[in-house]
């Protein structure tokens, strides 16, 4: 396993509505951790990068509607 960390830009604050897509974030195979940063401007992904990619944990993060950019 390689874990690896990203950090990734908020287009706008987190809401409640966004908390259940962080949660099921941590359910896609290799997803290991999902947080907001202390700043609470930015979302910190770590994952296992020999299961995916910066663009498949890029496409999870947007497929359940995080309001993220890449930095």
């Amino acid at each position: 396993m390689t874990k690896v960390q990203l950090e990734y830009d908020l287009v706008r604050p987190l809401t409640d509505a966004d908390a259940g897509g962080v949660a099921d974030v941590h359910s896609w195979y290799g997803i290991l951790r999902v947080q907001l940063t202390p700043s609470l401007d930015k979302l910190a992904v770590e994952y296992d990068a020999s299961r995916l990619s910066e663009k498949d944990v890029e496409a999870v993060l947007q497929r359940f509607g995080l309001p993220i950019k890449r930095r």
